[in-house]
């Protein structure tokens, strides 16, 4: 499957995808991954290795953390030098006032947001996909 890189097009074929569970963030400053756990986006920084993982995985293994996000894939498959997707979903989620942190893979973007809100969020970017147009 080839990456899609025209914005209109991108936004249309959205697709987002609700993860079941609860996601977290942690750190590790000596940058090992806890036995037990199995991160779905780690992060090397300066303090410590950065983890974003299952809630019951980050307290089984005594980790500390304070944001529960809802994870969300947008199914559309982006291309990495795509141009304002970013920006098009986080601005459709400021006007809603749902924070977001944005994780790029090689086929997909990953969004976390507040659990609380993850729904919500959904329906925000269904909607901005329905105001885009079919791909």
């Amino acid at each position: 499957m080839t990456a899609e890189k025209d914005l209109r097009t991108l936004l249309s074929d959205l697709r987002p995808e609700l993860h079941p569970g609860r996601y977290v963030y942690v750190t590790v400053p000596d940058g090992v991954v806890p036995a037990g756990t199995a991160p779905v986006v780690t992060v090397g920084e300066a303090e410590g290795l950065t983890l974003v993982l299952a809630e019951a995985e980050a307290a089984a293994a005594g980790l500390a953390y304070s944001y529960v996000a809802g994870w969300i894939t947008l199914r559309v498959h982006s291309a990495l030098e795509a141009v304002g997707l970013t920006a098009a979903v986080s601005l459709a989620l400021t006007d809603a006032g749902i924070s977001c942190n944005v994780v790029a893979g090689f086929h997909h973007d990953h969004l976390f947001v507040p659990r609380d809100r993850a729904a919500e969020a959904v329906a925000v970017l269904q909607a901005l996909a329905a105001e885009s147009g079919p791909s």
